[in-house]
């Protein structure tokens, strides 16, 4: 508007200007052109404003064409503006949403460990006041035993020291009247012999001394001529009296677990697609699932029963979930792992009450829960330990040594089996530094030390362990000696392998006859793992003996895992 209203101004003033040259040309010549002048002046008079209207129609219809673009250019913007704040809105309330369930995720998942955590609580307080209850049975029986015992005690004291009192006055009496008989013998002897009494008293003397050396001669030949009659007899009777009385079952423990199944339908689920789910579960447990014909059921296979027993109760909590994929499997394995750490504790100190030995150190406890798993020659440690803990025991008590000592010694003698720590050292030898290790009795040190003859016996109890440690293996069906042999090859087959750079595990399976070797992606190339299941093989060829072949399977999985927040 301001423009047009200058366009305006501009040309009222060219008008004016106009007008007053008009009268000024008029002026110098209004007679001869007064009529010219007028005409030019009207002329350009409206020419001036023909050219203000269309200068002025042009500026406003410029103003009008140049606010239809900016109110265009100002509805694209809005329209621009509010499609990109629909999109963020959305995107935060997908957000939001996302958020939400991985909140009520987490906060199910917390309920349900404080659930485990609260009835774990539930349960140690319940065995806590068991044993309470028991500990307290126990010392109030002990109590009322040990009063009853002073009781009689004091009672038979009582007699004794009455009946001393009277065998001191006999005694007194006879003593007096030996002295008066004595006396008058001497006077009669020594008139009759013509000896003094100090003379006579020495020829007696000799006489007595020569008889009884002859005597006791006679009596120490006949002493040892019956010990050596009867002491072979009363070994054997308390030997054969101890085993019967601590007889024993003898399971012997195979390389096989059966898995059993409500219906075939599971056994789809546990193969997976392509099988991926059955891979992921023998990598991850280093065990061989054998899914055949076999109506309901699946056969676990391998030679350590830790392993077995993993995959085992891993199967059965995945069978009960019903999600089974291979990062469900890892989780599942990983919790049934601490859940046997858990159960071997359990067993150790069940062990210990059944056997009556208190004190024992935690890592002792953990130990003897491992025996469980374990097994020497085909005969299970566990069982073992504990049928020598009471064959000691027996023994013990028959022969009045240290029944606590016998006991703990047999239940820890072969603790070395069962530890990592220095495996080149004899098991004796390793399971006696531990237990000096965690401040057992020396008796009981000395006894687990010397077991298999590698040190000098001290202790009583220590050949008392040896045969009993003989007297348990030696039980018809209870050792196999080629189980033993068959385990020491499967081990040293995975330590062969382990012995090589970028190895993270490996799993002896069939029985041996393959070796399955998983390998860290980042570090070792496809080329490489060819390369190192060749050089494993020369390795296992060189160092080994072993029937028929052996198949070495170098793993190499690459996995890329990201968290989206």
């Amino acid at each position: 508007m301001s423009q047009t209203l200058y366009i305006v101004l501009a040309a009222v003033l060219a008008l004016v200007v106009g007008v007053v040259l008009g009268r000024l040309l008029a002026g110098k010549a209004r007679q001869d052109h007064e009529g010219d002048a007028r005409t030019k002046g009207q002329q350009l008079l409206a020419d001036a404003e023909a050219e203000a209207t269309r200068i002025r129609d042009e500026r406003i219809q410029q103003s009008k064409d140049k606010f239809r673009n900016l109110k265009q250019e100002f509805e694209q913007e809005s329209r621009r503006q509010k499609q990109s704040l629909d999109q963020e809105l959305t995107e935060r309330r997908a957000s939001v949403v996302e958020q939400e369930q991985s909140i009520k995720q987490l906060s199910q998942t917390t309920q349900k460990q404080l659930d485990q955590v609260q009835r774990k609580e539930k349960e140690l307080d319940t065995a806590k006041e068991r044993l309470e209850t028991q500990a307290q049975q126990q010392r109030e029986k002990l109590e009322a035993q040990d009063e009853k015992r002073k009781a009689t005690l004091d009672a038979q004291l009582a007699k004794l020291e009455s009946r001393e009192q009277e065998v001191e006055t006999e005694l007194r009496d006879i003593r007096q009247q030996l002295t008066e008989k004595i006396s008058a013998i001497t006077s009669q002897l020594e008139a009759i012999s013509g000896l003094t009494a100090a003379e006579a008293r020495e020829q007696l003397v000799e006489g007595l001394k020569n008889e009884a050396q002859i005597q006791a001669s006679s009596y120490i030949k006949d002493v040892v001529a019956q010990s050596k009659l009867t002491a072979t007899k009363d070994a054997k009777k308390i030997v054969l009296e101890t085993i019967q009385r601590t007889a024993a079952e003898h399971a012997i423990e195979n390389c096989v677990s059966i898995f059993n199944i409500e219906s075939d339908d599971v056994k789809g689920k546990i193969i997976g697609r392509e099988g991926r789910n059955i891979r992921a579960l023998e990598a991850a447990t280093g065990v061989e699932i054998i899914v055949d014909d076999t109506p309901e059921a699946i056969i676990i296979s391998g030679f350590d029963p830790v392993r077995r027993e993993v995959a085992r109760l891993s199967l059965h909590l995945l069978v009960k979930d019903g999600r089974i994929h291979p990062a469900r499997i890892e989780e599942i394995v990983a919790k049934t792992r601490k859940n046997i750490d858990e159960e071997i504790v359990e067993i150790g100190e069940k062990t210990i009450i059944d056997l009556g030995i208190h004190g024992l150190h935690p890592e002792l406890i953990k130990m003897v829960g491992r025996m469980r798993f374990r097994s020497s020659y085909g005969q299970n440690l566990l069982q073992h330990s504990r049928e020598v803990a009471n064959l000691c025991a027996t023994m013990a008590a028959e022969m009045g040594l240290n029944v606590k000592h016998a006991k703990r010694a047999g239940l820890l003698h072969d603790i070395g089996k069962v530890s990592t720590e220095e495996p080149e050292l004899p098991h004796a030898i390793l399971g006696m530094e531990m237990a000096k290790k965690y401040k057992e009795h020396p008796d009981v040190v000395n006894a687990i030390g010397a077991h298999h003859d590698e040190m000098e016996m001290t202790a009583m109890i220590s050949p008392l362990v040896q045969a009993c440690d003989a007297i348990s293996g030696s039980r018809p069906g209870a050792r196999r000696e080629m189980m033993e042999s068959y385990i020491k090859r499967l081990k040293q087959l995975e330590e062969t392998a382990n012995g090589f750079k970028g190895v993270n595990q490996c799993f002896a399976i069939q029985a041996g006859r393959e070796l399955r070797v998983m390998v860290d992606a980042e570090n070792v190339t496809d080329e490489r793992a060819a390369e190192l299941s060749y050089e494993i093989s020369q390795k296992i060829e060189k160092e080994m003996q072993y029937p028929g072949q052996i198949k070495i399977t170098v793993i190499r999985e690459m996995r890329a895992v990201a968290y989206a927040k």
